[in-house]
């Protein structure tokens, strides 16, 4: 398949994403700018992989709808791909994501945001613009409860993006539409399966917006995320999607079940030629609830300020702190828990040996 060619050579450049449109030249996205490729994507190479990575069945939905999202491994590399139509023809919009699902070290992110994923009840929210990480921070908070806690997780997403092995928790991944109709229906289900942690993708509809609040308040650790530029301006817009006669109440949900509000983007480090998170961290402290309630959210950016010592984070004081560090990990690099599970295969691969030794020398002494 041509597209295997296309998406090795993206990821020799290091692209974050691919871009290709019938009769233009594909487009790599590296390091947040844009590199042509020097190839062609041909309306025949572009129909007959969307009908090969869709199967019969999207490629018809796909012919009524004029756009698909799915995800699947090709050459290797796990994508998340937007396939749709154009002026020109058919589209794609390729997310190349990371080789493997990485904890928060080798994320490079602060230490202090493992704080989400040891809550055991309410809502954490991962915000940020379009491209700026959030589904591999969201990966990134499941693995470390995965690694450390015996937790049913369930996740909605839409398309399913990374694939989780259980380890200490139980993970079940369901796509929309495929395993369920919708995000409405999958959390009512949801509910039902006896979660300890739900992840939701993203939260889109007020509809979700009120389920995922329930889900929060009736005793889960939900994790959602959200496009958004500010911690404030994700709560904001969860809130002002909501009719204005009830937004007193949402305000009211929304304060007594936040555990906390990341909000994230991308810095890219010239001398480690690496792009890096830059987090603001709001978290649920009597102050910010305080805020939400009276829906004065201009001033959670102070709350923000005034709280550092209280583990919150401002964009500017999350940037000294990537000026301070040297210790980054490169892209690609294993996580912790890949660490502990090659060194556990080690440790098993030593133990079989000297047994086998030991089997050797007892035959050799019993002849």
């Amino acid at each position: 398949m041509i597209f295997e060619g296309w998406i090795l050579k993206a990821r020799e450049l290091g692209a974050s994403d691919l871009h290709a449109e019938a009769g233009s030249p594909l487009i790599a996205r590296v390091r947040g700018g844009l590199q042509a490729m020097g190839e062609t994507a041909s309306v025949v190479d572009l129909q007959r992989t969307s009908e090969e990575l869709l199967g019969t069945e999207g490629w018809a939905r796909f012919l009524s709808r004029g756009s698909a999202d799915i995800s699947a491994e090709v050459a290797g590399t796990r994508c998340r791909i937007n396939i749709f139509r154009t002026i020109r023809g058919i589209a794609f919009a390729v997310r190349l994501l990371s080789p493997s699902i990485r904890d928060l070290r080798s994320c490079n992110l602060h230490p202090d945001l493992r704080r989400l994923s040891e809550a055991t009840t309410g809502l954490v929210i991962i915000s940020g613009p379009t491209g700026s990480g959030k589904s591999t921070t969201l990966a990134a908070l499941i693995e470390e409860i995965n690694a450390t806690e015996a937790r049913n997780i369930i996740t909605l997403e839409c398309p399913l993006e990374y694939v989780h092995t259980n380890r200490r928790s139980f993970i079940r991944q369901r796509e929309v539409p495929t395993h369920s109709p919708s995000f409405e229906q999958a959390i009512t289900d949801a509910l039902r399966e006896n979660p300890d942690v739900l992840v939701i993708s993203e939260m889109r509809t007020p509809e979700v917006m009120r389920l995922t609040l329930n889900a929060a308040e009736t005793g889960h650790l939900v994790l959602a995320t959200m496009h958004s530029a500010t911690c404030a301006e994700a709560l904001t817009r969860i809130c002002m999607s909501f009719p204005a006669e009830i937004q007193g109440s949402i305000r009211a949900q929304l304060a007594d079940c936040l555990v906390g509000v990341l909000c994230q983007r991308l810095d890219f480090l010239s001398s480690r030629h690496l792009r890096v998170p830059r987090c603001e961290l709001l978290l649920g402290s009597n102050s910010a609830k305080g805020s939400i309630r009276a829906g004065t959210f201009s001033q959670l950016a102070n709350v923000i300020q005034s709280s550092g010592e209280d583990g919150m984070w401002s964009f500017d004081r999350y940037g000294r702190w990537i000026e301070q560090r040297t210790d980054w990990a490169p892209l690609g690099s294993p996580s912790a828990a890949e660490e502990q599970r090659s060194a556990t295969t080690a440790e098993e691969a030593m133990d079989l040996a000297e047994l086998t030794e030991l089997v050797d020398k007892l035959e050799k002494r019993s002849h």
